[in-house]
């Protein structure tokens, strides 16, 4: 495993992280899986699976040294039925972290991640609890996830004048989806912010598991609507001609769809979950990868204008509750 430090900070990260929002009945031999991998940054939320997934996490890590690890949870998302359940107010924030610390059994969290925008608390009181809660030692560094540019830059300075160190972005970030490109990844650079790249897999389509027609049982698209709108039949015969570029790669073509998203200077590391312990290790291996100009070349041909840049597409629903 090689490690990057996220942004212009000190903080150094593995190249690939695991995210547990999947829920699995070996999630604790996945998690395991990742640390004998040398995995040391763990994703989570508050809210995923009712606050399980970050109880599942800790029960997981409960033997790794804790000083080892980075671990960052997330908060936004309805976390229960009161009106300030969800979203970025001071309460939420403080009362959503203190369960996030008691449910992962620790007294700070490295990475204090905004999970989306929240339109209607503003800024000021967000980063305001933000700087309480690092004085108070609870929280290291703070990031954002699926942010635009625009909100990036009226945050920063925000940030930077409560003494808060934000440092991390969280986009869905793939070969087939890169609206952050254009204009999040540039003003992400100029302000020290680093990528944790998200969906890099593109719901399992760009694992090449799916074929034109067929859609296999376990696979999270029969699952869940989320993967369905990207199965169209000249999508995947697209995808499908990628195996080529990874086998002269020598990579399957997970770790090249996650070795191409980490060829981004600003990528820092690519959040992936996994459904068993063996795609957590193989995931791994896409770490140290290099990718050449003429793969890079060929990936861009193939997928064309299945590629999707166009940055309105990033954006933040308002928050319920």
């Amino acid at each position: 495993m090689d490690y990057r430090r996220l942004g212009a900070s000190g903080l150094s990260v593995s190249e690939i992280s695991y995210g547990n929002w999947l829920t699995h009945p070996d999630g604790a031999d996945c998690v395991q899986a990742a640390l004998d991998a040398g995995v040391t940054t763990f994703h989570t939320a508050a809210a995923w699976d009712g606050g399980a997934a970050e109880e599942n996490l800790a029960a997981a890590l409960a033997h790794a040294r804790r000083d080892d690890l980075v671990l960052c949870t997330g908060v936004f998302w309805p976390e229960g039925p009161g009106v300030n359940d969800a979203g970025l107010s001071r309460k939420h924030l403080v009362t959503s972290l203190h369960g996030s610390l008691r449910r992962l059994r620790t007294d700070y969290v490295d990475v204090y991640q905004l999970l989306r925008f929240d339109y209607r608390t503003p800024l000021e009181e967000t980063f305001l609890a933000l700087s309480d809660l690092v004085r108070q030692g609870k929280i290291l560094y703070a990031g954002t996830a699926e942010w635009t540019a625009e909100q990036l830059l009226e945050a920063r300075p925000i940030a930077e004048r409560h003494g808060v160190p934000l440092i991390a972005n969280q986009p869905h970030y793939s070969m087939l989806w890169r609206v952050a490109e254009a204009q999040v990844m540039p003003v992400c650079e100029r302000a020290g912010i680093g990528q944790f790249a998200s969906v890099a897999l593109a719901q399992g389509v760009l694992t090449g598991k799916y074929r034109p027609g067929e859609i296999p049982p376990d696979s999270r698209a029969a699952k869940s609507v989320e993967a369905r709108p990207l199965l169209l039949p000249d999508l995947l015969e697209r995808v499908g001609m990628l195996r080529g570029v990874a086998d002269e790669a020598g990579l399957t073509m997970a770790q090249l769809a996650l070795a191409w998203t980490l060829q981004h200077n600003t990528v820092a590391s690519v959040v992936t979950g996994a459904s068993s312990a063996a795609q957590v290790t193989e995931n791994a291996k896409a770490s140290g990868v290099a990718l050449d100009l003429d793969a890079l070349t060929r990936i861009d041909q193939l997928l064309g204008s299945f590629v999707q840049t166009d940055p309105r597409l990033t954006w933040s629903p308002p928050a319920t509750g």
